[in-house]
């Protein structure tokens, strides 16, 4: 499948520009809080770099398929073009914080969703913490497979059951988090995005279909 011709199709200019928006907000609202400034992060399956551009990190480390990446990766990123289930240029315990968002459901099959899974753990220095967001299935039965590229059906449940046989302690579930996608017909104004994470969890349980999990390498 060629990630670039999918991923241009399906998000337009528009669309990239108030990712960007919603990303810088999510940064300062919630992710800022498990990062330290001289952690090194690592985001699996980075798209278009929204995360992994905001984040304030001492070493950041993209990786995806997507050729846009690197073009779209902020100055002092590194990318590697790879899988995510081969994270063989990496050391055991290099990482301090690996996340990955509205990636896992795009593996081919669960076998390759564990893969990625006990990947970072390996990356990962002991303590350090996995985060994990999706789609949630549980609320989005009718409309999960709407995108071509959705192969394995996930829930915050099963999430933190892959974790916790992967040698994670799960510290955080909020099985509504965010609403499903920036393709949404309701209004994302940026002040509306930041009122929104402001007004959570009370937000999140109306809006909420997507999962959030993080969890510590034991």
């Amino acid at each position: 499948m060629e990630l670039s011709e999918l991923y241009g199709n399906r998000f337009s200019a528009a669309d990239r520009a108030r990712k960007v928006r919603i990303w810088a907000a999510l940064w300062d609202h919630v992710f800022s809080r498990w990062v330290r400034p001289d952690d090194t992060v690592l985001d699996l399956g980075a798209g278009y770099c929204e995360f992994i551009n905001s984040a304030a990190a001492r070493r950041r480390i993209a990786v995806d398929l997507n050729p846009d990446t690197a073009r779209l990766a902020a100055p002092g990123v590194e990318v590697h073009t790879a899988s995510a289930a081969d994270l063989a240029f990496l050391q055991d315990g290099e990482v301090d914080v690996v996340f990955t968002s509205n990636f896992l459901e795009h593996m081919p099959s669960k076998d390759v969703v564990t893969r990625v899974v006990n990947g970072a753990h390996r990356v990962l220095k002991p303590g350090g913490l996995l985060i994990v967001m999706g789609p949630n299935i549980r609320f989005l039965a009718d409309v999960y497979w709407d995108y071509y590229d959705h192969h394995v059906p996930l829930s915050d449940r099963s999430i933190c059951e892959l974790l916790a046989m992967c040698g994670f302690e799960i510290r955080r579930v909020e099985p509504r988090f965010l609403p499903y996608t920036v393709k949404s017909r309701l209004p994302q104004w940026e002040w509306i995005v930041r009122a929104y994470l402001a007004l959570r969890p009370f937000s999140s349980r109306l809006f909420g279909r997507q999962f959030l999990v993080t969890a510590s390498k034991r």
